[in-house]
This record gives structure tokens, sequence and C-alpha cells, in this order.
């Protein structure tokens, strides 16, 4: 026997609570960043350094490392969230979003084909904008040279491909499907979303996680399938924040 139907309405409401405690609540606190910026600094957000991931050490190292695991667990929240949801409605084998169809070798082929796709443009559109006085400068990390912080670090890719991917691609499109909201308002309302949240780090940011969107939505609109999304987007952050690490200081641009 299956389980009924979410009703519509019903379906309307649970999509509006997601987001607010997740990706749209970190769109507004990062609309509201731009705009103190735009307002308050002489040079707007050309003139400020947008952190991605700030580790501030204090005199209790091992507080220090249950921080930082306490920062993981509740990293994967919102991909939890989105999951148990999917896999009540619509349920299913994979949840509605592909995982049952897990294929290692061309996942990561995928995934890797979309990170290079994205990740050169989305660099190059990050440098022009702040050169432009369009963005933020890019700090992507700030830790302290700990046992963990690489392990750490890569977790923290796994964080962010997890849950952008799983919520505000799969679960999003999915329950915008469901509300018939037609295949290119959803792309749109998906990718305005995606680039909400880097808002602070000024226009480049948007737009460039615009496109992303835009490009990761349609895949997942054209196959139902999240994994290559997911490797592709673990695979950026992990990039972005072991190369700073390793060239920031060495680098000129950098």
């Amino acid at each position: 026997m299956t389980a009924p139907a979410e009703p519509k309405s019903g379906r309307g409401w649970e999509l509006a609570a997601v987001l607010a405690v997740t990706y749209a609540a970190s769109g507004l606190y990062a609309l509201l960043e731009l705009v103190r910026a735009e307002l308050t600094v002489r040079g707007g957000i050309a003139a400020t350094t947008a952190r991605i991931v700030y580790v501030q050490p204090t005199t209790h190292p091992w507080l220090d490392f249950a921080d930082r695991l306490a920062d993981l667990l509740t990293g994967f929240a919102p991909a939890l969230l989105a999951l148990a949801l999917l896999a009540r409605d619509p349920g299913g084998r994979g949840a509605g979003i592909g995982l049952e169809r897990l294929r290692r070798a061309r996942d990561w082929l995928q995934g890797l084909g979309f990170c290079a796709l994205i990740g050169v443009p989305g660099l190059a559109l990050v440098y022009v904008a702040h050169r432009l006085g369009y963005n933020a400068s890019i700090a992507a990390v700030t830790f302290p040279d700990l046992w963990y912080r690489i392990p750490y670090l890569l977790l923290r890719a796994l964080n962010s491909g997890m849950g952008e991917e799983i919520v505000v691609c799969a679960y999003l499109l999915t329950r915008l499907r469901q509300l018939r909201v037609p295949a290119v308002p959803a792309l749109l309302i998906e990718s305005t979303l995606r680039g909400s949240y880097h808002l602070y780090q000024g226009y480049g940011g948007f737009a460039g996680n615009f496109v992303m969107g835009l490009i990761f939505g349609y895949w997942f609109q054209r196959t139902g399938r999240v994994v290559p999304l997911v490797v592709a987007h673990t695979l950026l952050d992990a990039i972005s924040f072991i190369g700073y690490v390793y060239l920031h200081g060495h680098v000129s641009w950098i």
C-alpha cells in the first residue's frame, strides 16, 4: 500500500520552511552584508575582504577541536533534512534524485568535467569583478596550521557540496516541479537563490553562482541525478581551500 500523495499546499509550506531555516536565511544575511558594505565602507564592497572559512584559535585547543567537529556535524544537517523529506515524498528508490543509480567512475568523471567547466571561468569572473570594483577580496581560508586543518577543510568542502546541491538544486527543483512551476522559472528561482547567499562576496560572487545554478539546475532537470553535482561542488571547494592554504603569499593574485 502506497502512502497518499502530499497535498500541493503542504509541499509549498514545507519548501518555505526548509529554505527559511537554511539557504534563504543565508541569502538574506548576505544581502544585508552587501548593502552594509556599500553604504558604510569607503570604496564599497571592493574595499572589503570576504572570509569563507574563518577560524580564530583560543587558549583551549581541545575546545577549538570540539567546535570544529560541531561545525562539521551541523554542516551536514540541511542535506540530511532534505534527504529525509525527499525519501517521504516523492519516496521510492533514490528519493527521486538519482541516488539509486550510483555510477562511481561515471559520476566522478562527470563531476570532474563540471568542476573544470565552472571552476576556471568562475575564478576569472571573481578576479575581474574585484578589479572592476564589484567584488570583495576573497580570503578563502583563515585557519591556524594545526594537524586537522586539511581534513577539516576537505570535510567543509563536502558540507558545502552536499548541502547546496541536495537542498538548493535537487530538493528545491523537485518540489517546484511537484508544485507545477514551469522548468524555466524554476531554474531561475534556483539560480537566484544560489547566487543570493554569495552576495557577501559582491556582485561577481552572485553572478558566478547564478550561472553555476543555471548549468547545474538544467543538468538536474534533464537527468534527475545529483551525485555528479555534489562531486563537482566538493572538488571546487576543496581545490579552492587547499590551493589557498598553500599558494596564499606565494602567488601575487591570491
